[in-house]
C-alpha cells in the first residue's frame, strides 16, 4: 500500500507538482491525427495534464499546439480562424503561429504595435503512428522522439483509438498492468470465447515475475496448463510513465488464432480524468476489417462518442452503471458488461476518482502494482535531483511482447528473450 501522502504525489499532475513535471519530461499523445485532418481545418480543442489548449494544422502542414485563451484578453483560440500559416483570434485579430509566437496585432497602428513581446504558451508536436505527440518540459531535458515500434508500422497494418476515463491516470494505468484480473473480468461463461478471459491455460491463479529494465520493467505471468504440458506464458513490458505493450492472441472463427502486439496509453486530462489510448499492430498481414472492429473490445464509434470528445455514450456511462445486465451477468460473461475495455472501465471508475491506495492489501500477483508505484516514486526523486527519469530515452524503442507455451522449470526470460527483444536487450 502507498501512504496518503505518497498516494497524493503520484497521482496529482497539474503543473508544478512532482508528478505533473515528471510527466512534462515525456512525449505525451495529444490527438489522432486524423483529427486535424488538412491545413487550415478547424483547431481542435486538448485537455491535458490539467492545461486547456487549442491544436490546430496550419497552411503548410505544421501542428501548433498552445494555451486555448489568447494572451490579450484571454477569449478561446479556439473559436478562432485558422489561416495564412497562423490561428487569428476572433476577439481583436491577433495571430499566432504555430510556435505560440504573435505575427499580427492588426487592432494596433504601428506606432503603438508590441507584437514582437507577446508569446502564447507552445509547446512541440510531433506525428508518429497516426498519433500527435506533445513534449511539454523543459527544451534542455526534451526526450527523443516516442519512436515505439507500433508508431512505425504502416497505417495497413496499425490501428489506434481513445476514449475518455472518469478516474485518475494512476488507477487506469494499474487496472491495466494488472495482467491476473482477465480470468475473472473479462471471462465468458458461454460461446466460443467462453474460458478463462481467453487464456489457454486452465488456472485462474497465477505467478508473476518482474524484471527491472532501463525503460521500466518486463513481466511475465505464468500459469501451468493442465496435466503438467508445461506453462501458458504471456509477457508484457512498463515503459514509465503510462505505456504498457503485451502479447494478444485473437481466435478466429475457423478456430485457429492470430496474433499480434497490442498496448494501452493511461494519459492524465487532469487529476480525476484521463484519455485512454488503445493500440494493436502486426508484423505479418495487414489488419482486415475484423481486426479494425473495436465493438468486442469496447472501443470504438458503437461505444465512443467522436463528437463528444471521445466519451462513452450514455448507455455505457458511470450514470448508467456501465450498461450491466445482471441476466447477461448470470448466463453469459462475468461481468454483465459489454466490451472487454469497457469492463476495465466500469471497476477503474468504481473505485471513485482518486483511489486510496493506504486502505489495500496486496499480494502476489500485484507484483507488477508495486514495482509501477517504486518506479514513479524513484522517477520522481530523479528528476528533483536535476537528472532525466527511466524511459525518456530510447531504450524502449524494439521491445515486443509475447506469449508461449514453455516447459516447466524453464526460464521465461532467457527462452523469449531473442523474441522479446529482436535487436539485443538493453540490460
Amino acid at each position: 500500500m502507498l501512504s496518503a501522502v505518497e498516494n497524493e504525489t503520484i497521482t496529482r499532475v497539474g503543473s508544478g507538482t512532482p508528478m505533473g513535471t515528471l510527466m512534462r519530461r515525456y512525449w505525451q499523445p495529444v490527438l489522432l491525427s486524423w483529427e486535424l485532418p488538412e491545413p487550415d481545418c478547424p483547431p481542435v480543442r486538448v485537455r491535458i495534464l490539467g492545461e486547456d489548449l487549442v491544436a490546430f494544422r496550419d497552411t503548410s502542414g505544421r501542428v501548433g499546439l498552445m494555451d486555448e485563451f489568447c494572451p490579450h484578453r484571454r477569449a478561446s483560440l479556439w473559436l478562432g480562424r485558422n489561416e495564412e500559416n497562423g490561428l487569428r483570434c476572433v476577439f481583436h485579430g491577433w495571430k499566432f503561429d504555430f510556435k505560440g509566437a504573435c505575427v499580427e496585432m492588426p487592432n494596433e497602428l504601428p506606432e503603438y504595435d508590441f507584437k514582437h513581446k507577446v508569446r502564447a504558451t507552445a509547446y512541440p508536436t510531433k506525428e508518429l503512428g497516426g498519433v500527435i505527440w506533445a513534449y511539454m518540459g523543459p527544451d534542455e531535458y526534451m526526450a527523443p522522439p516516442p519512436s515505439f515500434e507500433w508508431t512505425r508500422q504502416p497505417a495497413t497494418h496499425l490501428h489506434v483509438s481513445k476514449s475518455v476515463q472518469e478516474c485518475n491516470w494512476l488507477q487506469a494505468l494499474e487496472g491495466g498492468l494488472d495482467s491476473i484480473h482477465s480470468s475473472f473480468l473479462h471471462r465468458r461463461l458461454s460461446g466460443n470465447r467462453a474460458g478463462l478471459g481467453g487464456h489457454r491455460a486452465g488456472a485462474v491463479a497465477a505467478k508473476l515475475d518482474v524484471k527491472t529494465t532501463p525503460y521500466g520493467y518486463t513481466y511475465a505471468s505464468i500459469r501451468a496448463l493442465k496435466d503438467n504440458e508445461g506453462n501458458y506464458v504471456r509477457t508484457y513490458h512498463y515503459v514509465l510513465p503510462h505505456h504498457q505493450i503485451r502479447a494478444i492472441q485473437e481466435h478466429t472463427d475457423d478456430g485457429g488464432t492470430k496474433s499480434k502486439i497490442a498496448g494501452h496509453m493511461w494519459v492524465p486530462i487532469d487529476d480525476e480524468n484521463c484519455m485512454v489510448w488503445n493500440w494493436y499492430y502486426s508484423l505479418g498481414e495487414p489488419l482486415d476489417k475484423n481486426d479494425r472492429d473495436d465493438a468486442f473490445w469496447g472501443n470504438g464509434p458503437a461505444f465512443v462518442d467522436y463528437e463528444n470528445g471521445f466519451r462513452p455514450f450514455p448507455k455505457y456511462s458511470k450514470a448508467n452503471n456501465w450498461g450491466i445486465d445482471r441476466r447477461v451477468q448470470k448466463t453469459e460473461t462475468f461481468t454483465g458488461i459489454e466490451g472487454v475495455n469497457h469492463q476495465d472501465r466500469a471497476v477503474q471508475e468504481s473505485m471513485g476518482p482518486v483511489v486510496d491506495r493506504s486502505r489495500e492489501h496486496l499480494g502476489q500477483t500485484d507484483k507488477a502494482i508495486t514495482s509501477t508505484r517504486r518506479q514513479l516514486l524513484e522517477a520522481l526523486k530523479m528528476v528533483a535531483e536535476g537528472f532525466n527519469p527511466k524511459g525518456a530515452d530510447a531504450s524502449y524503442y524494439d521491445i515486443r511482447a509475447v506469449e508461449r507455451v514453455l516447459p516447466s522449470g524453464v526460464n521465461w526470460l532467457q527462452a523469449l528473450k531473442d523474441e522479446m527483444y529482436p535487436t539485443g536487450a538493453p540490460f
